[in-house]
């Protein structure tokens, strides 16, 4: 599914260069579940937003089911996103102005889904994680771990093959976290290929493979399955 080779990317001020990425590369196959690791500043975060196109790559080469798309113009980023792509962040990442119910519907709307259609997949992703009472209320009248379950049930609604997870338990209790990394796990088994980045070694134990991150570079891989 994903393929980087040589990745590269830098930072600079006026004063600073910081090279975040130095010539990064792996590969993610489809159904993979992949664990990034490695200390704050080591370019974990950057080599997820390069892989979601949220970030522009300085070199090398970046294949998305066998297309290199590191030349890619915004509109075409744009597309390949929210068809293919579902992000899940730490921080949740809601609008606290829409319900429940529209915040998951949001992707849904961008892609051109009908409305009848969207209703149906909004409730049904709704109720497969367990949230469809809270249909109607707002994100800041719900718990972080219910939270976190509308930003997956989001994620997921458009049923991209890559969900992109940042830290997905890193504001949530124990509790709350096993239960989200019982749900990114439930949705690779049904074949969804999910990238997760983490400081949590025990999170990282419900991937597939672990890499791991040191200065900008992939240092180790540890294969769990």
């Amino acid at each position: 599914m994903i393929k980087i080779t040589d990745l590269e990317k830098t930072y600079r001020t006026e004063e600073v260069e910081t090279m975040a990425l130095n010539k990064v590369s792996f590969e993610v196959k489809d159904g993979e579940f992949v664990a990034i690791m490695g200390p704050s500043g080591c370019g974990k975060s950057t080599l997820l937003n390069i892989l979601g196109l949220l970030d522009d790559m300085d070199g090398g080469s970046y294949l998305f089911d066998g297309i290199e798309v590191s030349k890619f113009n915004e509109r075409k980023r744009a597309d390949l996103r929210k068809h293919n792509i579902g992000f899940v962040f730490q921080s949740f990442n809601l609008i606290d102005e829409l319900s429940v119910f529209e915040n998951v519907e949001l992707p849904l709307i961008y892609t051109g889904v009908k409305s009848d259609e969207r209703k149906r997949r909004v409730e049904e992703v709704l109720d497969k994680m367990q949230i469809m009472h809270r249909r109607n209320h707002f994100p800041q009248q719900l718990s972080g771990g219910q939270q976190q379950r509308v930003a997956v049930a989001r994620a997921v609604v458009n049923k991209p093959k890559l969900i992109l997870a940042d830290e997905p338990t890193g504001n949530l209790d124990s509790s709350n976290g096993n239960e989200v990394m019982q749900m990114l796990t439930d949705l690779n088994e049904q074949g969804t290929s999910v990238i997760m980045v983490t400081h949590s070694e025990h999170d990282a134990r419900y991937s597939h493979r672990i890499v791991r991150m040191l200065d900008g570079r992939t240092v180790m891989e540890n294969i769990l399955v």
